[in-house]
Protein backbone atom coordinates (compact mmCIF):
# COMPACT_ATOMS: atom_id res chain seq x y z
CA UNK A 1 0.00 0.00 0.00
CA UNK A 2 1.40 3.36 -0.95
CA UNK A 3 1.81 6.25 1.45
CA UNK A 4 -0.50 8.43 -0.66
CA UNK A 5 -3.49 6.23 0.12
CA UNK A 6 -3.01 6.85 3.85
CA UNK A 7 -3.19 10.63 3.51
CA UNK A 8 -6.54 12.19 4.49
CA UNK A 9 -8.62 13.45 1.64
CA UNK A 10 -9.34 17.18 1.63
CA UNK A 11 -13.00 18.18 1.44
CA UNK A 12 -13.86 20.10 -1.71
CA UNK A 13 -16.24 23.01 -1.35
CA UNK A 14 -18.05 24.22 -4.45
CA UNK A 15 -19.12 27.84 -4.54
CA UNK A 16 -22.36 28.38 -6.40
CA UNK A 17 -23.00 31.94 -7.44
CA UNK A 18 -20.85 33.34 -4.64
CA UNK A 19 -23.47 32.44 -1.99
CA UNK A 20 -20.85 31.13 0.42
CA UNK A 21 -19.05 34.47 0.37
CA UNK A 22 -22.12 36.70 0.14
CA UNK A 23 -23.55 35.74 3.54
CA UNK A 24 -20.42 36.55 5.59
CA UNK A 25 -20.12 39.80 3.67
CA UNK A 26 -23.70 40.66 4.58
CA UNK A 27 -22.96 39.99 8.26
CA UNK A 28 -19.82 42.13 8.11
CA UNK A 29 -21.74 44.91 6.33
CA UNK A 30 -24.45 44.89 9.01
CA UNK A 31 -21.82 45.06 11.76
CA UNK A 32 -20.06 47.90 9.95
CA UNK A 33 -23.30 49.85 9.55
CA UNK A 34 -24.04 49.36 13.25
CA UNK A 35 -20.58 50.56 14.24
CA UNK A 36 -20.79 53.62 12.00
CA UNK A 37 -24.28 54.37 13.33
CA UNK A 38 -23.01 54.34 16.91
CA UNK A 39 -19.83 56.35 16.26
CA UNK A 40 -21.50 58.95 14.02
CA UNK A 41 -24.68 59.24 16.10
CA UNK A 42 -24.24 63.00 16.62
CA UNK A 43 -24.65 63.45 12.86
CA UNK A 44 -27.01 60.59 12.05
CA UNK A 45 -29.58 61.33 14.78
CA UNK A 46 -30.58 64.80 13.45
CA UNK A 47 -30.33 63.52 9.87
CA UNK A 48 -32.74 60.66 10.54
CA UNK A 49 -35.01 63.03 12.45
CA UNK A 50 -35.02 65.47 9.52
CA UNK A 51 -35.93 62.71 7.06
CA UNK A 52 -38.81 61.55 9.26
CA UNK A 53 -40.02 65.14 9.76
CA UNK A 54 -39.89 65.77 6.01
CA UNK A 55 -41.93 62.65 5.31
CA UNK A 56 -44.44 63.55 8.02
CA UNK A 57 -44.83 67.13 6.75
CA UNK A 58 -45.15 66.11 3.10
CA UNK A 59 -49.00 65.96 3.22
CA UNK A 60 -49.07 69.44 4.79
CA UNK A 61 -46.75 70.90 2.15
CA UNK A 62 -48.72 69.20 -0.62
CA UNK A 63 -51.97 70.66 0.76
CA UNK A 64 -50.42 74.14 0.78
CA UNK A 65 -49.19 73.68 -2.78
CA UNK A 66 -52.70 72.76 -3.91
CA UNK A 67 -53.70 76.22 -2.67
CA UNK A 68 -51.42 77.75 -5.33
CA UNK A 69 -48.56 78.37 -2.87
CA UNK A 70 -45.06 77.82 -4.35
CA UNK A 71 -42.87 74.97 -3.18
CA UNK A 72 -40.44 76.97 -1.05
CA UNK A 73 -43.06 79.00 0.90
CA UNK A 74 -45.13 75.85 1.40
CA UNK A 75 -42.13 73.99 2.85
CA UNK A 76 -41.20 76.97 5.02
CA UNK A 77 -44.79 77.25 6.27
CA UNK A 78 -44.89 73.55 7.19
CA UNK A 79 -41.63 73.68 9.14
CA UNK A 80 -42.62 76.99 10.79
CA UNK A 81 -45.96 75.52 11.89
CA UNK A 82 -44.17 72.57 13.50
CA UNK A 83 -41.67 74.94 15.17
CA UNK A 84 -44.51 77.04 16.61
CA UNK A 85 -46.17 73.93 18.05
CA UNK A 86 -42.91 72.79 19.67
CA UNK A 87 -42.25 76.29 21.03
CA UNK A 88 -45.71 76.35 22.58
CA UNK A 89 -45.10 72.99 24.23
CA UNK A 90 -41.77 74.14 25.63
CA UNK A 91 -43.33 77.34 26.97
CA UNK A 92 -45.82 75.23 28.90
CA UNK A 93 -43.30 72.62 30.08
CA UNK A 94 -40.31 74.74 31.17
CA UNK A 95 -42.06 76.64 34.04
CA UNK A 96 -43.43 73.38 35.44
CA UNK A 97 -40.05 71.65 35.29
CA UNK A 98 -38.31 74.58 36.99
CA UNK A 99 -40.92 74.67 39.78
CA UNK A 100 -40.52 70.94 40.35
CA UNK A 101 -36.75 71.34 40.53
CA UNK A 102 -37.16 73.98 43.24
CA UNK A 103 -39.62 71.83 45.20
CA UNK A 104 -37.64 68.60 44.88
CA UNK A 105 -36.86 68.21 48.64
CA UNK A 106 -40.47 68.80 49.72
CA UNK A 107 -41.76 66.48 47.00
CA UNK A 108 -39.39 63.76 48.16
CA UNK A 109 -40.59 64.15 51.74
CA UNK A 110 -44.23 63.99 50.63
CA UNK A 111 -43.60 60.83 48.62
CA UNK A 112 -41.85 59.17 51.55
CA UNK A 113 -44.68 60.10 53.89
CA UNK A 114 -47.34 58.67 51.62
CA UNK A 115 -45.36 55.49 51.06
CA UNK A 116 -44.75 55.03 54.79
CA UNK A 117 -47.30 52.24 55.07
CA UNK A 118 -45.69 50.29 52.26
CA UNK A 119 -42.24 50.88 53.69
CA UNK A 120 -43.30 49.60 57.13
CA UNK A 121 -44.73 46.48 55.52
CA UNK A 122 -41.43 45.80 53.80
CA UNK A 123 -39.40 46.53 56.94
CA UNK A 124 -40.34 43.20 58.51
CA UNK A 125 -39.20 41.31 55.43
CA UNK A 126 -35.93 43.21 55.41
CA UNK A 127 -35.31 42.48 59.08
CA UNK A 128 -35.81 38.75 58.57
CA UNK A 129 -33.45 38.74 55.58
CA UNK A 130 -30.80 40.62 57.60
CA UNK A 131 -30.97 38.07 60.42
CA UNK A 132 -30.61 35.19 57.98
CA UNK A 133 -27.63 36.90 56.38
CA UNK A 134 -25.96 37.49 59.77
CA UNK A 135 -26.48 33.85 60.75
CA UNK A 136 -25.00 32.48 57.54
CA UNK A 137 -22.01 34.85 57.32
CA UNK A 138 -20.01 34.78 60.57
CA UNK A 139 -16.91 36.92 60.91
CA UNK A 140 -13.61 34.95 61.27
CA UNK A 141 -11.98 35.02 64.68
CA UNK A 142 -9.03 37.37 65.21
CA UNK A 143 -9.57 39.21 61.95
CA UNK A 144 -8.52 42.80 62.04
CA UNK A 145 -10.88 45.44 60.80
CA UNK A 146 -9.92 46.53 57.36
CA UNK A 147 -9.15 50.16 56.93
CA UNK A 148 -11.90 51.94 55.11
CA UNK A 149 -10.77 54.38 52.51
CA UNK A 150 -13.11 57.26 51.93
CA UNK A 151 -13.45 58.30 48.33
CA UNK A 152 -15.24 61.47 47.41
CA UNK A 153 -16.49 61.79 43.85
CA UNK A 154 -17.45 65.21 42.70
CA UNK A 155 -20.22 65.20 40.17
CA UNK A 156 -21.14 67.98 37.84
CA UNK A 157 -24.09 70.09 38.80
CA UNK A 158 -27.27 70.19 36.74
CA UNK A 159 -26.57 73.72 35.53
CA UNK A 160 -23.10 72.82 34.30
CA UNK A 161 -24.48 69.77 32.48
CA UNK A 162 -27.14 71.88 30.78
CA UNK A 163 -24.59 74.56 29.89
CA UNK A 164 -22.31 71.99 28.25
CA UNK A 165 -24.99 70.08 26.32
CA UNK A 166 -27.38 72.87 25.28
CA UNK A 167 -25.24 74.33 22.41
CA UNK A 168 -24.86 70.92 20.78
CA UNK A 169 -28.56 70.15 21.09
CA UNK A 170 -29.49 73.55 19.63
CA UNK A 171 -27.15 72.99 16.67
CA UNK A 172 -28.62 69.54 16.02
CA UNK A 173 -32.19 70.89 16.16
CA UNK A 174 -31.28 73.73 13.79
CA UNK A 175 -29.57 71.33 11.37
CA UNK A 176 -32.59 68.99 11.42
CA UNK A 177 -34.99 71.87 10.76
CA UNK A 178 -32.95 73.25 7.83
CA UNK A 179 -32.49 69.79 6.30
CA UNK A 180 -36.22 69.01 6.63
CA UNK A 181 -37.03 72.33 4.92
CA UNK A 182 -34.63 71.60 2.05
CA UNK A 183 -36.00 68.08 1.58
CA UNK A 184 -39.55 69.43 1.46
CA UNK A 185 -38.77 72.35 -0.85
CA UNK A 186 -36.82 70.28 -3.40
CA UNK A 187 -38.59 66.94 -3.12
CA UNK A 188 -40.05 67.08 -6.66
CA UNK A 189 -36.71 67.90 -8.28
CA UNK A 190 -35.04 65.18 -6.21
CA UNK A 191 -37.54 62.64 -7.51
CA UNK A 192 -36.84 63.62 -11.10
CA UNK A 193 -33.10 63.38 -10.50
CA UNK A 194 -33.41 59.95 -8.93
CA UNK A 195 -35.44 58.71 -11.89
CA UNK A 196 -32.56 59.65 -14.19
CA UNK A 197 -30.12 57.34 -12.39
CA UNK A 198 -31.37 53.90 -13.62
CA UNK A 199 -30.18 52.95 -17.08
CA UNK A 200 -33.13 50.73 -18.08
CA UNK A 201 -36.83 51.48 -18.32
CA UNK A 202 -37.77 48.67 -15.90
CA UNK A 203 -35.46 50.05 -13.23
CA UNK A 204 -36.94 53.52 -13.67
CA UNK A 205 -40.45 52.19 -13.18
CA UNK A 206 -39.30 50.29 -10.10
CA UNK A 207 -37.66 53.42 -8.71
CA UNK A 208 -40.85 55.42 -9.30
CA UNK A 209 -42.91 52.78 -7.49
CA UNK A 210 -40.48 52.75 -4.57
CA UNK A 211 -40.77 56.51 -4.14
CA UNK A 212 -44.56 56.39 -4.47
CA UNK A 213 -44.90 53.66 -1.84
CA UNK A 214 -42.46 55.41 0.52
CA UNK A 215 -44.56 58.55 0.32
CA UNK A 216 -47.74 56.51 0.81
CA UNK A 217 -46.63 54.16 3.57
CA UNK A 218 -44.29 56.40 5.55
CA UNK A 219 -45.55 59.94 4.92
CA UNK A 220 -49.27 59.31 5.25
CA UNK A 221 -48.66 56.83 8.06
CA UNK A 222 -46.76 59.40 10.12
CA UNK A 223 -49.28 62.14 9.35
CA UNK A 224 -52.19 59.87 10.39
CA UNK A 225 -50.38 58.93 13.59
CA UNK A 226 -49.73 62.60 14.34
CA UNK A 227 -53.47 63.33 14.07
CA UNK A 228 -54.39 60.33 16.24
CA UNK A 229 -51.84 61.15 18.93
CA UNK A 230 -52.98 64.78 18.93
CA UNK A 231 -56.48 63.49 19.77
CA UNK A 232 -54.93 61.31 22.50
CA UNK A 233 -53.15 64.36 23.93
CA UNK A 234 -56.38 66.37 24.00
CA UNK A 235 -58.36 63.55 25.63
CA UNK A 236 -55.66 62.94 28.24
CA UNK A 237 -55.32 66.65 29.03
CA UNK A 238 -59.10 67.02 29.51
CA UNK A 239 -59.29 63.91 31.70
CA UNK A 240 -56.34 64.96 33.88
CA UNK A 241 -57.75 68.48 34.21
CA UNK A 242 -61.08 67.07 35.42
CA UNK A 243 -59.21 64.93 37.96
CA UNK A 244 -57.32 67.98 39.21
CA UNK A 245 -53.78 67.07 38.07
CA UNK A 246 -51.59 70.21 37.81
CA UNK A 247 -50.17 71.01 34.36
CA UNK A 248 -52.70 68.71 32.71
CA UNK A 249 -52.01 70.14 29.24
CA UNK A 250 -48.33 69.37 29.49
CA UNK A 251 -48.93 65.78 30.61
CA UNK A 252 -51.45 65.23 27.83
CA UNK A 253 -48.95 66.45 25.25
CA UNK A 254 -46.21 64.28 26.75
CA UNK A 255 -48.49 61.24 26.49
CA UNK A 256 -49.22 62.06 22.85
CA UNK A 257 -45.53 62.40 22.00
CA UNK A 258 -44.58 59.27 23.92
CA UNK A 259 -47.14 57.26 21.96
CA UNK A 260 -44.80 57.45 18.95
CA UNK A 261 -42.61 54.92 20.81
CA UNK A 262 -44.56 51.62 20.83
CA UNK A 263 -44.65 49.32 23.84
CA UNK A 264 -42.82 51.55 26.32
CA UNK A 265 -43.60 55.21 25.60
CA UNK A 266 -47.16 55.47 26.87
CA UNK A 267 -46.50 53.05 29.75
CA UNK A 268 -43.59 55.16 31.04
CA UNK A 269 -45.68 58.36 30.94
CA UNK A 270 -48.55 56.66 32.78
CA UNK A 271 -46.15 55.62 35.55
CA UNK A 272 -44.74 59.15 35.85
CA UNK A 273 -48.20 60.75 35.96
CA UNK A 274 -49.22 58.22 38.62
CA UNK A 275 -46.29 59.36 40.77
CA UNK A 276 -47.41 62.97 40.24
CA UNK A 277 -50.93 62.03 41.37
CA UNK A 278 -49.45 60.32 44.41
CA UNK A 279 -47.62 63.54 45.30
CA UNK A 280 -50.62 65.76 44.61
CA UNK A 281 -53.66 63.99 46.10
CA UNK A 282 -54.35 62.53 49.52
CA UNK A 283 -57.34 60.38 48.62
CA UNK A 284 -56.61 57.04 47.04
CA UNK A 285 -59.67 56.94 44.72
CA UNK A 286 -58.36 59.87 42.70
CA UNK A 287 -54.81 58.50 42.80
CA UNK A 288 -56.00 55.20 41.35
CA UNK A 289 -58.28 56.94 38.84
CA UNK A 290 -55.35 58.66 37.10
CA UNK A 291 -53.59 55.52 35.75
CA UNK A 292 -56.93 53.84 35.06
CA UNK A 293 -58.17 56.72 32.87
CA UNK A 294 -54.87 57.06 31.02
CA UNK A 295 -54.73 53.30 30.45
CA UNK A 296 -58.24 53.35 29.00
CA UNK A 297 -57.30 56.18 26.62
CA UNK A 298 -54.17 54.33 25.52
CA UNK A 299 -56.14 51.09 25.09
CA UNK A 300 -58.76 52.80 22.93
CA UNK A 301 -56.06 54.36 20.77
CA UNK A 302 -53.96 51.22 20.30
CA UNK A 303 -56.82 48.77 19.80
CA UNK A 304 -59.44 50.81 17.92
CA UNK A 305 -58.27 54.17 16.52
CA UNK A 306 -54.89 53.17 15.08
CA UNK A 307 -56.02 49.86 13.48
CA UNK A 308 -59.05 51.57 11.89
CA UNK A 309 -57.48 54.78 10.56
CA UNK A 310 -53.95 53.52 9.83
CA UNK A 311 -53.69 51.11 6.92
CA UNK A 312 -52.77 47.51 7.55
CA UNK A 313 -50.15 47.89 4.82
CA UNK A 314 -47.93 49.46 7.49
CA UNK A 315 -48.15 46.44 9.79
CA UNK A 316 -44.76 45.04 10.81
CA UNK A 317 -43.48 42.11 12.77
CA UNK A 318 -43.82 42.85 16.50
CA UNK A 319 -40.48 41.26 17.38
CA UNK A 320 -38.69 43.25 14.66
CA UNK A 321 -40.31 46.49 15.87
CA UNK A 322 -39.35 45.84 19.49
CA UNK A 323 -35.77 44.87 18.62
CA UNK A 324 -35.34 47.93 16.36
CA UNK A 325 -36.66 50.27 19.05
CA UNK A 326 -34.32 48.74 21.63
CA UNK A 327 -31.31 48.92 19.29
CA UNK A 328 -31.82 52.48 18.06
CA UNK A 329 -32.83 53.60 21.55
CA UNK A 330 -29.52 52.27 22.85
CA UNK A 331 -27.53 53.80 19.99
CA UNK A 332 -29.32 57.14 19.52
CA UNK A 333 -31.36 57.69 22.68
CA UNK A 334 -34.95 58.95 22.70
CA UNK A 335 -34.81 60.23 19.13
CA UNK A 336 -33.68 56.81 17.94
CA UNK A 337 -36.62 55.14 19.67
CA UNK A 338 -39.03 57.60 18.01
CA UNK A 339 -37.65 57.24 14.47
CA UNK A 340 -37.20 53.45 14.74
CA UNK A 341 -40.62 52.48 13.37
CA UNK A 342 -40.61 54.97 10.43
CA UNK A 343 -37.13 53.83 9.41
CA UNK A 344 -38.25 50.19 9.65
CA UNK A 345 -41.25 50.91 7.42
CA UNK A 346 -38.93 52.69 4.98
CA UNK A 347 -36.60 49.68 4.89
CA UNK A 348 -39.46 47.20 4.41
CA UNK A 349 -40.90 49.30 1.57
CA UNK A 350 -37.57 49.33 -0.28
CA UNK A 351 -37.12 45.59 0.30
CA UNK A 352 -40.59 44.92 -1.15
CA UNK A 353 -39.42 46.10 -4.59
CA UNK A 354 -36.01 44.35 -4.67
CA UNK A 355 -35.99 40.58 -5.33
CA UNK A 356 -32.59 40.23 -3.64
CA UNK A 357 -34.06 41.52 -0.35
CA UNK A 358 -37.16 39.34 -0.31
CA UNK A 359 -35.85 37.49 2.76
CA UNK A 360 -35.72 40.79 4.65
CA UNK A 361 -39.22 41.67 3.47
CA UNK A 362 -40.56 38.36 4.82
CA UNK A 363 -38.79 38.80 8.16
CA UNK A 364 -40.19 42.31 8.64
CA UNK A 365 -43.74 41.51 7.52
CA UNK A 366 -46.56 40.94 9.99
CA UNK A 367 -48.85 38.42 8.33
CA UNK A 368 -47.90 38.42 4.64
CA UNK A 369 -45.14 40.13 2.65
CA UNK A 370 -45.42 43.81 1.84
CA UNK A 371 -45.15 43.18 -1.91
CA UNK A 372 -48.40 41.19 -1.87
CA UNK A 373 -50.22 44.06 -0.18
CA UNK A 374 -48.74 46.57 -2.60
CA UNK A 375 -49.53 44.43 -5.66
CA UNK A 376 -53.21 45.37 -5.55
CA UNK A 377 -52.40 49.06 -6.05
CA UNK A 378 -53.10 50.59 -9.47
CA UNK A 379 -50.13 51.28 -11.76
CA UNK A 380 -48.45 54.64 -11.84
CA UNK A 381 -50.58 57.07 -13.82
CA UNK A 382 -47.62 59.36 -14.49
CA UNK A 383 -45.43 56.63 -15.98
CA UNK A 384 -46.06 56.30 -19.72
CA UNK A 385 -43.62 54.33 -21.75
CA UNK A 386 -42.10 56.34 -24.54
CA UNK A 387 -42.53 54.72 -27.97
CA UNK A 388 -39.46 55.23 -30.19
CA UNK A 389 -39.89 57.50 -33.19
CA UNK A 390 -38.91 54.71 -35.56
CA UNK A 391 -41.76 52.46 -34.40
CA UNK A 392 -44.24 55.30 -34.72
CA UNK A 393 -43.16 55.85 -38.30
CA UNK A 394 -43.55 52.16 -39.12
CA UNK A 395 -47.02 52.04 -37.58
CA UNK A 396 -48.05 55.10 -39.59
Amino acid sequence: MSDKSLEPRATTVHLRGGAAIRRPLIVLAVCAVGGVGYVARDFLVPTAGAIVLALMLTPVASALERLRIPNTPAAAGSVALLALVLAGLLSVAIPSISSWAEQAPSLTYTLERKLKVLRESLAAVKEVSDRVEQATTAAPAGSAAAAVEKVVVREKSLLSELASTTPGVVLQIGYAGVLAFMLLAHRNSHRRQLLRIPATWAMRVRMARVMRDINDRVGHYLFALAIIYACVAVAAAVALALLGIPNAIMWGVVLGLASFVPFVGAAAVIVVVTVVALLTFDDWPRIVAVPVVLSLIHFAESQFLTPVFVSRRCALNTVAVFATIALLGWMWGVVGAIVAVPLLILLSTIAAHLPSLRWLEILLSDDRPVSERLAVKPPLASVKRQVPQRRRALKA
